[in-house]
């Protein structure tokens, strides 16, 4: 038995999400590149591999794993690149995507030899969370002057437009492309590219797949451009969990099982966003999840089981995957989790393991 806590990936899982992403590109037109800014994990690379163009990073360490363990297209994205990063980003890339003008003036020269693209900010998104919102007020996320860019067009082949988190409806979806044609239309004609960036849930259920694919395609022959899309999350929802064992019980008025695991260490997003935890379990018997750190706050949730926890229970914590692994960290120098990788034979192996080492490491 494999020593918790750890991450178990299923590759099943993921190619199911994978064959959504085929279909919907197969129907559009549009290619799909693998965020690593979510998910970064590349022992599963092998089985999304097939299925996707390539990957799109925010960072010169994201772009170099993209190149090196994905292969196929590399999209090179960075809120600012330093003068020590540029050479060596633009060896690794197929597209440079910089986040302003500014960026593109200074290093028009290094990165002459390969396509070149803006981030355009449409000011609208779908976030919920000022946090994560890219259109919140004096966002330093892409340019939105529409007569500066024009200025600046012919040094560019594309665009990247970033406005969706995590939206499930494609209606709301439609009317903010159509306001983002209205208003940048004629910038898009002049280009080769447009990438609308990743936050589309439609490997989620329910989502209306075909009339997305309908939709890109349109958007695709209206300006003449090739579309990219950006899944992170849709690329491997629901396909991993996070694999603990409850170390204590006790009850203060509530009952509560504490695991040995973090939220703050190894799904920080919970902290992050003050969600809960999902677990699919349900039953009469009510408990508090609680992470092991002296942190008060690190509790994964309240959920109910169908009989009593008992130390040395194996709990399954999901949808472990989408910007927690990416967000893993040494807090209290609580056990980093291994990843586990469920083959699609259903064998399950150990693809690492963190120990005191790379916990030393880390510090100096």
């Amino acid at each position: 038995m494999i020593q918790t806590p750890y991450y178990l990936i299923d590759k099943a899982a993921i190619l199911r999400n994978m064959h959504v992403i085929e279909r919907l590109c197969d129907a559009s037109g549009a290619k799909a590149l693998l965020a690593l800014k979510c998910f970064a994990t590349w022992p599963a690379f092998d089985v999304m591999r097939p299925h996707m163009a390539g990957t799109t990073s925010s960072s010169l360490y994201e772009l170099r794993l993209g190149r090196e363990k994905f292969g196929k297209e590399t999209h090179a994205y960075s809120v600012a690149w330093g003068d020590d990063e540029i050479d060596e980003a633009v060896s690794y890339a197929d597209k440079i995507i910089f986040n302003t003008i500014g960026q593109l003036q200074r290093f028009e020269t290094q990165s002459a030899g390969i396509q070149r693209g803006l981030r355009l900010n449409p000011g609208i998104s779908t976030s919920g969370f000022d946090l994560a919102d890219p259109a919140r007020k004096f966002s330093r996320l892409g340019e939105w002057d529409a007569a500066k860019i024009e200025a600046v067009i012919d040094r560019i082949s594309g665009f990247m437009v970033h406005y969706n988190c995590e939206n499930g409806d494609f209606d709301l979806f439609d009317r903010q492309l159509a306001d983002i044609e209205t208003r940048f239309g004629h910038l898009f004609e002049k280009v080769q590219w447009v990438s609308l960036g990743g936050g589309i849930h439609f490997t989620g259920p329910g989502y209306p797949v075909d009339k997305l694919a309908a939709r890109l395609k349109a958007f695709a022959e209206r300006f003449g451009v090739q579309v990219y899309l950006e899944p992170g999350e849709a690329s491997i929802t629901k396909t991993t969990t996070l694999e603990v064992t409850v170390l204590d019980i006790l009850d203060n008025g509530k009952k509560l099982a504490i695991v040995d695991s973090s939220v703050e260490a190894h799904m920080l997003d919970l902290l992050i966003y003050r969600e809960p935890a999902r677990m699919e379990t349900a039953g009469p018997h009510e408990y508090q999840i609680c992470g092991k750190s002296c942190l008060a706050g690190d509790i994964y949730g309240d959920f109910g089981f169908p009989a009593p926890l008992n130390v040395g229970d194996r709990i399954s914590i999901a949808d472990a995957a989408g910007y927690t692994m990416v967000k893993k960290n040494w807090f209290n120098g609580v056990k980093m989790p291994s990843i586990v990788v469920r083959e699609l034979d259903g064998t399950e192996r150990v693809a690492r393991e963190f120990g005191f080492a790379d916990y030393e490491a880390s510090f100096g």
